[in-house]
């Protein structure tokens, strides 16, 4: 079937025989038919080849059929987006073949295996590499022939894709019919829209395709001038617009299902625009589709377009008259909230014709007096509007259809003209319009044009899909009148709401002049917005569940009546810990599949009020399931889990005086640090005066840096504002999980002192971290788990230098088998050789003064151990036997005191101060010393050890 007209023709004569001729040379990798597996019959066949187009480029590519029959099908070829390669289309390429097709998928010049170098859809290039493929499916036993050499074909792709569906179609009269997606009509007018340079995303290009050797010489070269100058000239204008659809736009007459994003600030809804308009200029068949995602995020609705393109290729490829292709015309739009997963829900709206960008225009008065718009030195600050290259975090752009603003505007960079609040709903389907006079201290002035939709308040403003249109304008210094044309958007304002015109002099996304100047802004009409009245919206389809529930639950109803179950619930608060924000009783968690093996074990210990607890242990210990346990989100297995006197369950109420920090926290960088935390509590859907921000704020310590936008701060800024965060509504116990990860020095200082301004109100913070020196210093209390236990719990003072932990220096180095020796000791509980020397753990804890009165030191001068010193007056250079003092340089075999002969040969002498061996603690220090003595270790010291790297190493055995 020939849709086209015989006169419009791309490839003749020589340069057709030429692109027969290159195809022939076929290189054959993996050249076996493979199943593909898949649920349904019939299978999918795939072969992997690389094809030679001539000049030494190479192009892989994979062919898919479905079926063993001989029968011919039509064919189908689809593009990859840029920066991908055919691997991305891989599963749609085999939705088509279980179709009926014969597909063809390829990775374009300079991406995947293939060789080349990027020529974004240069015509000599990708054009011509489609040509060649589309002489190979023509020599196909399996692919239908309209003619000899002229298989039945049709090509499809999103964006990089999209467009060489459209230059194929114009370049190459074999072409059936196309289905292009998110993609351009005309590149120049893409990435230099009315002269304005779209820097952000022409960046984002050449980084998406390898940097700019991999481009061929002069787009690098194109780039490069026009990123250094800010300004497009005419040559890189016309270099764009030859490798662009629009350049044989009147060759274009296929069948053509137009697919664009409306939250697409890369390729927005006037491209698809043009495209439609000059293809049904000459005489096919367009349908045009406006889908709720884009480049820069959304809802890309990828299982209603590939339904939509199987129709369209059923309809225009295999002559199914049947076939549902849909209406001419239909736009995605959002019908609120789904409340099961908070996604948002889209509804079609459609029309019999496709209403362009201006139909039903309607006007709306503005108001505002002439006004002075600053363009900054450097153009900085730029304002915000989309945020280039964040399409893959869910898309910005797409919360204006929800209702949130996340635009930024700076005082004194922009004008502004707003209309009085609308009396009745206004749905907007186009491109607004607007004439104003632009006067400028410089030659060409550049303003970037927007309408937000403003809440009844006049605060509350939303930029839909988060557009701009940039502009600019010559010779302005004598002024000039403009008519701007605004971005196309779909969106509704509601009545009571205004709509407001901003003339801004920057815009992130873009390059304005970076010499200062002034702009004299004023009206000269009113705001002209499109509505198209022929687009209606679908009534919402009652969900299948409205049918099923109400049976469902009678049942289930029924069944709990009969059976007499109940409700299992949660154990009734605990009077007499209503005032202990936490108490941990055997809690123990399983691995999943697993009877024996847990991740917590029988671990129980308390926090007080005004404590700062910290959590430590090793990869491994059980710290973030026993976090994860605490805040409802996972299950013990045993034990319980109380929180001023309520049991820990999901969603439990008392949860709400709970705040965390896990993992850091997610920022609008463009907004300040206020909007930020006002923002996050606004969705938190508590009331205002409940957030307590000027309280969290001030414990935070950010002060004046609240106002200014968060990209601007440091990481000590960003984490002291994500623990504000967690601090709003000043919960009685805050959780932080590693708070001073990525800080340096000054900033863990300044973090330190965050948590211990917050608990000196009275409330308790947790806190899990690695930077054991910190904890020591920020922390009241400690709790020390490995593999699941606990190993010890209380204030820092007593695990660091309670006495059950003793170092012991060393006049020299000692072999293992000599630690494993200590370690064995009746007393001992684990040795570990630092390199301050032996860290002993022993058995019976030394406490309080003992431990002091433990020390001993061998040698002249002043040996410290952990953060006590010995004077040399204090020096008592004796061994102690029942308390009593022997002679200096004795040595006992009773065990009340020992010199080593080592040490002796030294002449330094081991002793035990007379008065400590009276206590049992330093009786346990003196009998080890008695030991270390017979082992002959080499003692130069011996006192309670107080850093808390060392004790926590010898209470989890050295196993960090």
């Amino acid at each position: 079937m020939d849709l086209r007209k015989p006169a419009l023709s791309a490839l003749r004569g020589p340069r057709r025989w030429f692109a027969a001729a290159a195809s022939v040379a076929v290189l054959a990798v993996g050249g076996t038919w493979t199943a593909v597996a898949s649920d349904d019959p019939p299978p999918v066949h795939r072969t992997d080849r690389i094809m030679g187009m001539g000049g030494g480029v190479e192009i892989d590519t994979s062919y898919f059929t479905a079926g063993g029959g001989k029968e011919r099908r039509p064919a189908v070829l689809i593009g990859h987006g840029f920066g991908s390669s055919k691997a991305d289309v891989r599963a749609q390429a085999e939705r088509l073949a279980r179709d009926g097709y014969a597909v063809l998928t390829w990775s374009a010049r300079g991406f995947g295996r293939s060789t080349g170098k990027i020529g974004l859809n240069d015509p000599k290039g990708e054009v011509a590499d489609v040509s060649r493929l589309i002489d190979w499916l023509a020599k196909r036993p399996d692919v239908e022939l309209d003619k000899s050499g002229d298989p039945r074909v049709g090509v499809t792709g999103a964006s990089y894709g999209g467009a060489i569906s459209l230059l194929a179609a114009g370049y190459d009269q074999r072409v059936d019919a196309i289905a292009p997606s998110i993609t351009y009509w005309n590149l120049a007018d893409a990435l230099f829209p009315n002269g304005v340079f779209k820097k952000l995303w022409a960046g984002i290009f050449i980084n998406s395709g390898g940097g700019c050797d991999r481009f061929e010489a002069q787009l690098c070269q194109m780039y490069n001038r026009v990123a250094e100058s800010g300004t497009p000239d005419a040559e890189a204008t016309r270099l764009l617009e030859e490798r662009s659809p629009s350049a044989v736009g009147d060759r274009i007459d296929v069948p053509t299902l137009i697919m664009q994003g409306q939250t697409d600030s890369l390729f927005p809804l006037g491209q698809a625009d043009a495209m439609a308009k000059a293809i049904r200029a000459n005489g096919a068949p367009v349908d045009v589709d406006w889908i709720a995602g884009g480049h820069d995020g959304g809802n890309n609705e990828a299982d209603r377009l590939e339904a939509r393109i199987g129709a369209w290729f059923h309809r225009y490829l295999k002559d199914d008259e049947n076939a549902d292709t849909g209406p001419a015309f239909r736009v995605s739009r959002t019908g609120g909230v789904d409340s099961t997963d908070g996604a948002a829900t889209l509804r079609g709206a459609t029309g019999d014709t496709y209403p362009g960008l201006t139909g039903g225009q309607r006007p709306i008065a503005l108001s505002g007096r002439e006004q002075s718009v600053t363009n900054p030195a450097g153009a900085s600050p730029p304002g915000v509007s989309a945020l280039p290259g964040l399409g893959g975090a869910g898309g910005l752009s797409q919360l204006s259809s929800l209702g949130v603003g996340v635009s930024l505007d700076f005082p004194g960079q922009f004008a502004r003209f707003d209309s009085t609040a609308l009396t009745e709903d206004l749905r907007i389907t186009g491109s607004p319009t607007v004439s104003v006079h632009v006067r400028s201290t410089s030659d060409d002035a550049v303003l970037f044009g927007k309408v937000y939709d403003v809440g009844p308040d006049g605060r509350q403003q939303v930029l839909p899909s988060q557009l701009v249109a940039p502009v600019r304008i010559e010779d302005a210094k004598a002024g000039k009148d403009v008519t701007l044309t605004l971005p196309a958007i779909d969106h509704e304002v509601e009545k009571g709401h205004r709509l407001r015109l901003v003339l801004a002099s920057t815009d992130l996304g873009y390059a304005s002049p970076v010499a200062p100047a002034t702009y004299t802004v004023s009206l000269k009409g009113d705001l002209r917005v499109p509505t198209a009245p022929g687009v209606t919206t679908a009534a919402a389809a009652l969900p299948s569940w409205v049918w099923w529930l109400p049976p469902a639950g009678a049942g289930i109803a029924l069944v709990l009546l009969v059976t007499g179950r109940r409700r299992t619930t949660a154990p009734a608060p605990d009077p007499a810990l209503a005032e202990v924000p936490l108490q941990i009783t055997d809690l123990s968690k399983r691995y999943a599949n697993s009877a024996d093996r847990y991740a917590v074990r029988d671990l129980s210990f308390r926090v007080e009020k005004g404590q700062v607890l910290g959590l430590l242990g090793p990869n491994g210990a059980g710290k973030t399931t026993t976090l994860r346990m605490l805040m409802g989100l996972i299950k013990p297995d045993g034990g319980e889990i109380r929180v001023f006197g309520h049991a820990i369950r999901p969603g439990a109420p008392v949860l709400s005086r709970v705040g965390a920090f896990v993992e850091g926290a997610g920022f609008l960088p463009h907004l300040s640090g206020r909007d930020n935390l006002e923002l996050y509590w606004q969705a938190t859907g508590r009331p205002r005066e409940d957030a307590h921000i000027e309280e969290a704020l001030e414990i935070a310590g950010l002060g004046d840096a609240l106002a200014r936008a968060v990209r601007t701060y440091s990481q000590g800024m960003r984490q002291r504002l994500a623990i504000a965060q967690a601090m709003l509504g000043l919960p009685d116990l805050l959780i932080l999980d590693e708070p001073t990860n990525g800080l340096d020095p000054p900033q863990i200082r300044e973090m330190r002192e965050v948590m211990i301004r917050y608990a000196a109100g009275g409330r308790t913070v947790i806190v899990s971290s690695h930077l054991l020196a910190e904890v020591e210093q920020s922390c009241t209390h400690l709790v020390v788990m490995d593999r699941g236990r606990l190993v010890q719990a209380g204030p820092v003072s007593e695990i660091t230098g309670s006495g059950d932990t003793l170092l012991v220096g060393l006049a020299s180095d000692i072999p293992d088998p000599v630690v494993r020796k200590v370690a064995a000791l009746p007393e001992v509980s684990s040795a570990v050789l630092t390199e301050e020397g032996l860290l002993v753990r022993l058995a019976a804890p030394v406490h309080g003064e003992a431990a002091e009165r433990a020390a001993v030191v061998v040698g002249a001068g002043v040996k410290e151990t952990g953060t006590s010193t010995t004077a040399p007056d204090d020096v008592v250079l004796e061994a102690a036997a029942n308390g009593s003092a022997s002679a200096k340089g004795s040595a006992a075999a009773n065990g009340s005191a020992a010199a080593a002969n080592g040490a002796a040969a030294n002449g330094s002498t081991a002793a035990a101060n007379g008065s400590a061996a009276a206590a049992g603690g330093s009786e346990a220090a003196a009998r080890l010393l008695v030991e270390l003595v017979r082992l002959e270790v080499p003692v130069a010291s011996l006192g309670p050890h107080r850093r808390l790297e060392d004790a926590f190493l010898t209470l989890i055995g050295g196993s960090s």
